[in-house]
């Protein structure tokens, strides 16, 4: 078995309890925290966000700016473009623990530009969600979604 190195660019910040497979490339100021499991061959534009908890697969490019929370599961194969947000408390308040609500990205899903993934769904294998989209709802495996909220456009 050849052994890829990965590339850490040196302004990211990976914590020590985390678990990042061979073939990565993790750029400018990317912060992952405790307890992250990441695939191999992903890359991770600058400014990414990956909180605690989180777990990528194989093969996932996450663009510039995107933040992704607590909860939140991708499979492989998935595109999520920049500054696209997941969220994990559906009713997030100051003074209360959060309640963590999982979300799950199956294979092969892509998500275009400054997207907002509400937490609690599943966006099934072959989704495409169109760049701006809220999506607040489970999606249908090979559909695009479009809108705020986001709407089943059409088969893909």
């Amino acid at each position: 078995m050849i052994m890829i190195r990965s590339f850490f660019h040196n302004t990211a910040e990976i914590s020590d309890q985390s678990k990042i497979g061979n073939n990565c490339y993790i750029w400018n100021n990317v912060q992952i925290r405790e307890n992250v499991k990441i695939g191999e061959n992903c890359i991770l534009g600058k400014d990414v966000y990956i909180d605690k908890n989180v777990v990528i697969g194989n093969n996932v490019k996450i663009q510039n700016q995107v933040s992704i929370y607590d909860g939140v599961q991708i499979e492989d194969n998935v595109f999520i473009g920049p500054h696209t947000c997941f969220t994990n408390d559906k009713f997030p308040q100051v003074n209360q623990d959060w309640k963590i609500i999982k979300t799950l990205v199956k294979n092969n899903v892509s998500i275009g530009a400054n997207c907002t993934i509400l937490c609690g769904i599943t966006l099934h294998e072959g989704s495409i969600i169109g760049a701006g989209s809220v999506v607040t709802k489970d999606t249908r495996s090979k559909y695009l979604y479009f809108g705020n909220p986001a709407r089943k456009i059409k088969e893909v």
